[in-house]
């Protein structure tokens, strides 16, 4: 998906660095990676005395409060899997409305309102949606709705920062935390790659191989052989929810 991928080439990749800017903040945030304390997450997130309780990040999302910082969007990110509505594997019935439209470079304006009207109702459905998301702000774009596709664009920055902070994929140790397995190739596309294969690993971990992305015209070194993703609670969730 050539257009989502220069999405995060242009949004993404800066939550990845150094460091990250707010639209109406002067001062960078840089990303820390860090292991995720999952079991802290959880407490947290379910408390409603917290300040990380999960409706109260997701009130301060949804207003695009730009004071949010790295750690509650960590929060938000990975704290939604704990909750009731969570399920890893769950397709929203509009995420494949619009696919014809999506690889074109340009759009007429009423392939414009038809992506932008089923890119929120799927948003609506699933707000971590991540491609949605980035096909939502290139549209925007097209039609010159610039604000609004900073404010989805600010949310798909820091989402992705948030995945980035939780490892380096490397090795099995250091995996990427991920709440949905499309937010995989999701992150290998960020670094300029294509996943040609994927193997699970026991107890709960995926490894997608991947060779550099020819369309990928950035200059970064490209030579790894694959990434990891730590799966093991969308796993158990859905096992948890759908015991059959």
């Amino acid at each position: 998906m050539k257009i989502f991928r220069n999405i995060l080439i242009l949004t993404a990749l800066a939550a990845g660095a150094v460091g990250v800017t707010a639209q109406n903040a002067a001062k960078s945030r840089k990303i820390v990676v860090e292991k995720p304390n999952l079991e802290e997450i959880r407490t947290s997130t379910l408390d409603p005395q917290s300040k990380y309780y999960f409706p109260k990040l997701m009130a301060k999302y949804e207003v695009n409060d730009t004071t949010m910082t790295n750690d509650e969007f960590r929060h938000l990110y990975l704290g939604y899997m704990f909750q009731e509505d969570y399920d890893p594997y769950r397709m929203s019935p509009y995420s494949d409305r619009t696919d014809s439209l999506r690889s074109k470079p340009t759009h007429t304006r009423a392939e414009i309102d038809t992506i932008t009207k089923y890119a929120q109702l799927a948003l609506a459905d699933n707000p971590f949606d991540l491609r949605q998301m980035s096909f939502l702000v290139h549209v925007l774009k097209e039609r010159r709705k610039d604000m609004r596709a900073k404010i989805w664009e600010y949310r798909l920055e820091h989402l992705l920062g948030a995945i980035k902070s939780t490892g380096t994929g490397e090795d099995i140790e250091n995996a990427w935390y991920v709440i949905y397995p499309m937010h995989e190739y999701d992150m290998v596309q960020l670094l300029g790659y294509e996943a040609t294969n994927a193997d699970f690993i026991e107890p709960g971990y995926d490894y997608l191989s991947v060779r550099p992305d020819p369309s990928d015209k950035r200059k970064r070194d490209k030579s790894a052989q694959g990434f990891y993703f730590d799966v093991q609670i969308p796993q158990n969730q859905y096992e948890l929810k759908h015991p059959e």
